[in-house]
């Protein structure tokens, strides 16, 4: 049996009208990690969300990380669950002692 490639969802807050930053964010995953996502899907949600989880784990929540993620940062912590040998390049040169630890997303 083979392991099934890591799911990545970004939900984001329709009201606030957040879907081009998540499309963004997508984009950016999947130039970065193509095909070591399995799949990497946009959620609407309301209610100021904007939340990305990799399989069950949490990688940024806007409203407990205090705002948007860096692309560095979201690609770092995405890295290290997906790839965690993986050379990010210029993005490595951002200390990875700036990224807070992860949660479960069954701790929200």
């Amino acid at each position: 049996m083979t392991e099934q490639a890591p799911r990545v969802a970004i939900t984001y807050c329709t009201q606030c009208k957040w879907l081009l930053r998540a499309g963004w964010m997508a984009q950016e995953l999947l130039n970065t990690f193509g095909t070591a996502l399995g799949e990497v899907a946009l959620v609407p949600g309301t209610g100021g969300v904007f939340r990305i989880v990799v399989d069950d784990t949490v990688v940024w929540d806007r409203k407990e990380d205090k705002g948007f993620p860096e692309i560095a940062t979201l690609k770092q912590r995405v890295r290290d669950l997906v790839e965690p040998d993986r050379d990010l390049g210029h993005v490595d040169r951002v200390a990875r002692a700036d990224s807070p630890p992860r949660r479960d997303s069954n701790d929200i």
